[in-house]
């Protein structure tokens, strides 16, 4: 077995991948929530806010349509 394959396993891919994905959510809900602070709050409406929700809503749901077809 050799040095790289003891380091990078299959267990740090999948902590990698879960973690990304975790990171991705969460940054888009924040992105969510603080548009709808501005826009509620302050009544001031930030679209690019608002772009990049509507951005990981499609890329998330195309690669579930795309998963879910090639699986």
């Amino acid at each position: 077995m050799s040095f790289l394959a003891r380091i990078f396993d299959e267990r740090l891919l999948a902590h990698r991948q879960r973690s990304t994905s975790i990171a991705g959510i969460v940054s888009a809900v924040g992105a969510v929530l603080l548009f709808e602070y501005r826009y509620f709050v302050t009544h001031t409406a930030n679209w690019d806010l608002f772009a990049i929700a509507v951005a990981f809503v499609v890329v998330k749901m195309s690669l579930m349509v795309w998963y879910a077809r090639h699986d």
